[in-house]
This record gives structure tokens, C-alpha cells and sequence, in this order.
């Protein structure tokens, strides 16, 4: 932006006349009102906003940071399928997640065994990343391997895809990448599958999208970051997917975090008050204690799910409206937790 300043003056000096060159600094200031990142993106978020005070996302010593270098911590939701739990999926209950619920960042969960046959849903996704940006808020597209289990079975499709995302979406600093979900499998390994099919894709994206933040999901469904942490990635702006529920996982996979961390950023971009299931519980006493650990380290999260599914980790009842503006009757035990816990500040980082 300095480069073009000069210019722009020299141009007011040479036509403001009488108004003097302290009115053509006044009117230059007032230019340079817009946030300067918006300009540099092409996007426009709300003053204020979450995207808009931090800007486009970088890792610096292993921590997520902002556009300045400063630490941030995002803490939002990932939504269920798109196609059998997509209630939610619109313009009002996002915007009252972001501005009631105080979620900075929205996860969009692309189920690949009913978006690979059913590319109408490419719509929704693309109504989630436009309302995050509305509101200024963080989405991230997740590739979402699951049943898959190896995600190199569906490695030709996720570069056309991440393709298509990354060329559409390059001057969006709001949109994040989560390239494979939860790879699992006794027979699925960091170094043989999870690794070499990172090193395919992450290229795809960078090349559209020099600077985005990419997630990595690691091996035992986002659990093995520790196996990952000793043959990280030979890329910049990664961070490594980490998930838990709170009712199955406890002291010894937090063991593996302290470790993992030590050489590598971790995100946690999937979480549940439950079990792994998704069902049983909510064991709120338990998710206390990892939302205090994961946050006092500087670990961002996004709690399972945006839905109305008949599990106890999904936030609303099947009465729930679905244009947003929810009160406690509608939430679910698991839904009044995380609710509250957006709306509480950030643990402090120490732990």
C-alpha cells in the first residue's frame, strides 16, 4: 500500500487548489478508512470483525497467529452433513452464531459419500463461506474422510475440488482448508498415506492460494498429531488436526498433544461433550477440562455439530428454529454448554 500513497498525494496536490495540502491529507486519511485487507483481498468483512482485526491467518513458532504476528484462538462449530443436517445451514443462524454466540469460526464439514454423487451441494458450501464472510467470521472447508478411511482413495477427486475452492476463493483470507478429516485404520499411517497425499494436495491449493491456512488431519481419527509432529510437512502457514470427545479421550491423548506441540502447530477442528460416538453423555465436567487445556495452549477449536441430528452432541432440539435467535429451550444440554463456554472469555495461556 505504501507504494501507491506517494502517487496519490502528488495527484491531490496537484488539484485541491485552495483547500491547501492539510484538507488533501484529511481526504487521504478518510480513503485509507476501509481496512487495508479488504482492499489487498478484494473481500469486504464488518469493522470489528473477527476477520477483519485479524486478518489472513499465519503460524509463527507453532502458534496461530494473526496478520500482525499475534496470537489468536478461534473457537466456533463445524456443521454436520451438508445433505442429511443441513437445517442450519443458512444466512440467519449463522449470523446468530456469529453475533450472539460469539463464533469466529464456522466449519464446514463436505461428507464426501453424499457430496461426490450430489455436487448441488456445492451450493450450500458456497452459502456457508459467503455468510462467514457477511459476518466476518472464519470458514473452514473440510474435506471430510471418514468412511474413506485412507484419504488417498479419493486423492484425484480432492485436487479437483481444493482446485476449483482455491481459484474461486484466492483473495479470501476468511477461508481456511482442512484437506482430510479423520483418516483412519490400523492399516492407515502418517509417513505411507496421510503424508504423501498432504504433499499432492497442499500444492494444488498453494498454487491458487499462495498464503492460506491449511489443515492437516493426522492418523486414529485426528489423534496421532504426535506421530505427525516427528515427520512434519516441508510447508509453511500448516497446522495439524487434533480432535477429541470429551467422554472417550482423556489424560493420554492430552500426553500426545504436549508432545506433538513442542515441533508443531495443532488445531482442534473437531470436538465433542460426548463420546467418540457422538452419543452418551454430555460429560461437561470433562470438556471443561479440555477446553481450559486446549485453550490456555493457543489451540483453536470447533465443537460437533451444527445439527438437530437425534445424538447427544448435536447443539439443538428437533423444535429449534432454524433461522437462529434460539433461547435455552431450544439448545440441548450439549448446545447450553458450548453456548456458554463461546460466551465466557479465553482460558488464559499458560497451562
Amino acid at each position: 500500500m505504501r507504494l501507491k500513497t506517494i502517487p496519490f498525494i502528488i495527484f491531490i496536490r496537484s488539484h485541491v487548489g485552495r483547500l491547501g495540502l492539510a484538507v488533501a491529507i484529511a481526504v487521504l486519511c478518510a480513503s485509507c478508512a476501509t481496512n487495508s485487507r479488504d482492499v489487498v483481498s478484494g473481500a469486504q468483512y464488518p469493522k470489528g470483525s473477527p476477520v477483519d482485526r485479524h486478518g489472513a491467518l499465519r503460524v509463527v513458532d507453532r502458534q496461530l497467529c494473526d496478520h500482525a504476528g499475534q496470537p489468536v484462538v478461534l473457537r466456533g462449530i463445524s456443521t454436520h452433513d451438508l445433505k442429511w443436517f443441513g437445517r442450519f445451514v443458512n444466512r440467519e443462524s449463522i449470523r446468530s452464531l456469529a453475533q450472539d454466540w460469539n463464533v469466529t469460526v464456522l466449519r464446514c464439514a463436505v461428507y464426501l459419500t453424499t457430496y461426490l454423487p450430489n455436487r448441488e451441494l456445492e451450493q450450500r458450501i458456497d452459502l456457508i463461506v459467503s455468510a462467514c464472510e457477511e459476518n466476518g467470521i472464519y470458514c473452514i472447508i473440510d474435506w471430510h474422510v471418514l468412511s474413506e478411511r485412507n484419504p488417498q482413495t479419493t486423492e484425484a477427486e480432492a485436487r479437483t475440488f481444493f482446485a476449483r475452492k482455491a481459484a474461486q476463493y484466492r483473495t479470501k483470507p476468511h477461508v481456511l482448508y482442512e484437506i482430510c478429516n479423520e483418516p483412519n485404520g490400523t492399516e492407515v499411517t502418517w509417513r505411507e498415506n496421510v503424508k504423501p497425499y498432504a504433499e499432492a494436495i497442499i500444492p494444488v491449493i498453494r498454487e491458487r492460494a499462495p498464503d492460506s491456512l491449511i489443515i492437516v488431519g493426522t492418523p486414529t481419527w485426528s489423534q496421532d498429531v504426535d506421530i505427525a509432529a516427528q515427520e512434519p510437512l516441508a510447508f509453511e502457514n500448516i497446522v495439524y488436526a487434533m480432535h477429541f470427545y470429551a467422554g472417550t479421550h482423556g489424560e493420554e491423548l492430552r500426553d500426545k498433544i504436549r508432545k506433538a506441540s513442542e515441533r508443531i502447530a495443532i488445531f482442534c477442528s473437531e470436538w465433542g461433550t460426548t463420546l467418540a460416538s457422538g452419543d452418551g453423555g454430555p460429560f461437561p465436567k470433562e470438556s471443561g477440562v479440555w477446553l481450559d487445556f486446549v485453550e490456555s495452549r493457543g489451540i483453536s477449536w470447533c465443537n460437533w455439530s451444527l445439527s438437530d441430528a437425534n445424538e447427544a452432541s448435536a447443539l439443538f432440539r428437533p423444535s429449534a428454529s432454524s433461522a437462529g435467535g434460539w433461547t435455552e429451550s431450544d439448545l440441548t444440554a450439549s448446545g447450553q454448554f458450548v453456548r456458554a463456554r463461546l460466551q465466557a472469555p479465553i482460558a488464559v495461556k499458560g497451562e
